[in-house]
């Protein structure tokens, strides 16, 4: 890469390649890459090629900040009815054709693999000895913090699905470890008008069994969003959407608490936000259960164990969070990247942390929970 300066010389700089590959089983791997892409975007001295796998090509969507970006078919868990359905993972993934995509995968022209839980890019970058960071909220749990019993699968999966030189996890506190805050897109937050409506995304359920709990409760106002909604429509007290990124980040501004799974990204902004929240857990996942029973024993949110009318009754009654300030601090991640100095996670680390504020109440059960 050639710039001129001033006096009109020539001089010759190196710009950092990446790749940057991304599960895309759930929407908080895409959400976290979506910030990152924003403040790489931002720099003249890198480029990023995205990679994402686990979904249905068509199931992408509000994709343009990564430009050109790849697709695989990769390795994902089915659900039915908010259970992981361990027969049809099975069926539904090839490893033969991961195996394939990962020795075709050529990253020997990248100076370094970003990963946020993606296998290909992973496996690829350590078939071919270049360096690999996991940026993830599943490296977290490979740290002595806070969880739910692990299985022999669970711990498998951990150590195994996307290998790394590097871990750096994702998590609401860090636990003394090599953790980062929350990734969080700081937009109309100050500028949302507030309303009464509660939104809900439970997109591992049954859309029948959400309609049938939700709908009784005619008092209260509801936006749901599911990936099987096709067109939106309203049904007395319930508006039914289809996911889209704007429009869900508007819903989630403006509304009073989120009834959600058990997902990362999701839950940490609410938190910044201030909403209370009701959390079903997608059974047969540990991370879900972890998160919860963390999120419980901090005071921020109210565990449902399955679809009930009469849970969410009472959680209507419940008073909002007070916000967390995980302020967006993905540039000084771009820049530690860039200046490649993985050696040193601790003081990266660090400087994050510096910025995060937390309630007082929120304050003293971390001082109990880090013991």
């Amino acid at each position: 890469w050639y710039v001129h300066d001033m006096d009109g010389l020539c001089f010759m700089t190196h710009m950092t390649k990446i790749l940057y590959g991304v599960q895309g089983t759930g929407n908080g791997h895409i959400t976290r890459a979506r910030i990152m892409a924003t403040a790489f975007a931002q720099r003249d001295d890198v480029h990023v090629d995205y990679l994402f796998s686990g979904r249905d090509i068509d199931k992408y969507f509000d994709m343009e900040v990564f430009g050109h970006y790849q697709t695989r078919r990769g390795l994902s868990f089915s659900t039915k009815n908010g259970s992981i359905n361990v027969l049809n993972t099975v069926r539904q993934n090839s490893l033969i054709q991961c195996w394939k995509d990962i020795r075709d995968l050529n990253v020997s022209e990248y100076d370094v693999v970003i990963n946020d839980f993606e296998p290909i890019t992973a496996w690829a970058a350590k078939l071919s000895s270049v360096p690999c960071i996991n940026i993830s909220h599943q490296a977290a749990f490979a740290c002595p913090i806070p969880q739910a019993s692990k299985t022999l699968i669970d711990r498998a999966i951990l150590h195994s699905f996307a290998p790394s030189n590097i871990r750096l996890g994702v998590h609401w506190y860090h636990f003394g470890q090599h953790i980062l805050p929350p990734f969080i897109k700081q937009h109309h937050q100050n500028s949302a008008t507030l309303s009464e409506h509660i939104l809900v995304y439970l997109p591992f359920e049954s859309i029948n069994e959400i309609k049938e709990c939700i709908e009784p409760l005619s008092e209260q106002s509801f936006i749901v969003f599911h990936p099987d909604i096709k067109h939106s429509h309203t049904i007395n007290n319930v508006q039914y959407r289809s996911p889209g990124y704007s429009e869900f980040q508007s819903a989630l501004h403006q509304c009073v608490g989120v009834i959600a799974n058990g997902g990362f990204e999701l839950s940490s902004e609410a938190l910044v936000l201030g909403k209370k929240l009701l959390l079903k857990p997608l059974a047969g996942q540990f991370e879900q259960s972890s998160n919860i029973m963390t999120l419980q024993s901090l005071g921020l949110c109210e565990f449902m164990p399955f679809l009930s009318s009469e849970f969410i009754d009472d959680w209507l009654e419940t008073q909002g969070n007070s916000p967390i300030h995980f302020p967006d601090q993905s540039s000084v991640l771009v820049d530690w990247i860039l200046q490649k100095q993985w050696d040193k996670p601790q003081t990266l680390c660090d400087k994050l942390w510096q910025n995060v504020h937390f309630p007082q109440n929120v304050s003293e059960r971390l001082t109990t929970l880090s013991r």
